[in-house]
């Protein structure tokens, strides 16, 4: 037993600190989810190997197809779902292909940056900690809050936050990254292009040549000779 008044640590960290994957690994999400430090990684993977562990449990030693072995089954899933990690009619073979960014996507900052609510994730970040995104009518400034599925479409800015303003700046970087993405997006009709490059050709062709052409008639001048100055 520890110290009653010290927390015990609630993640684990890396057993070598100096594997060059990892760390190259870590270093890659850190900078796709504008994270902080690498302890916001290890909490990650600390809950999803507490996932995968009773995940694991109950696939190998427990019965699930009735008494208390399903009503533990089912109440993992549940809470899952809930937190947005599976969807409906999930199986526990699906909690072993969870990653650690499908724990961090569940973040309040990449719910933020998902929702087009801001360009970049460290802009999400800034947000949330300046007091600019609520969960309802409650306002939350930890990104690390993780957000349920139930609460997914109450992210929003602050009622008195000057983002709810279209024309503040931020919220015309938005738009017109939407504008990009949607015109990026756009599937182009093969059959319409080849047209349209026959065409092209067709009338290069037909166009008489600098050479071939006819001279222009040249316009009347407007000069005026001999008059009295």
């Amino acid at each position: 037993m520890g110290e009653p008044k010290f927390a015990r640590p609630k993640f684990d960290t890396p057993s070598h600190p100096w594997k060059k994957a990892r760390i190259e690994e870590e270093h890659s999400i850190r900078d796709n989810h504008g994270l902080k430090t690498m302890r916001e990684i290890w909490k990650a993977k600390s809950q999803l190997r507490r996932h995968r562990r009773q995940a694991m449990r109950l696939i190998g030693t427990v019965d699930t197809t009735e008494g208390h072995g399903m009503r533990e089954m089912n109440d993992l899933l549940a809470s899952l779902h809930n937190k947005g990690l599976v969807a409906t009619g999930a199986i526990l073979d699906d909690v072993l292909t969870l990653g650690t960014e499908d724990i961090l996507n569940r973040r309040l900052q990449a719910q933020v940056y998902y929702k087009g609510l801001a360009t970049t994730m460290k802009q999400a970040r800034q947000l949330v900690t300046h007091g600019q995104i609520c969960i309802g009518d409650q306002k939350v400034t930890i990104p690390s809050y993780p957000v349920s599925r139930d609460e997914e479409e109450l992210v929003r800015y602050h009622p008195g936050s000057t983002l709810n303003n279209p024309d503040h700046q931020i919220r015309k970087m938005i738009e017109g990254r939407r504008e990009m993405a949607e015109y990026a997006s756009e599937e182009v009709d093969p059959e319409a292009t080849q047209e349209f490059a026959t065409e092209v050709v067709e009338g290069a062709k037909a166009a008489p040549s600098a050479e071939t052409a006819p001279p222009a008639e040249a316009a009347p001048s407007t000069e005026t000779t001999g008059g009295d100055e």
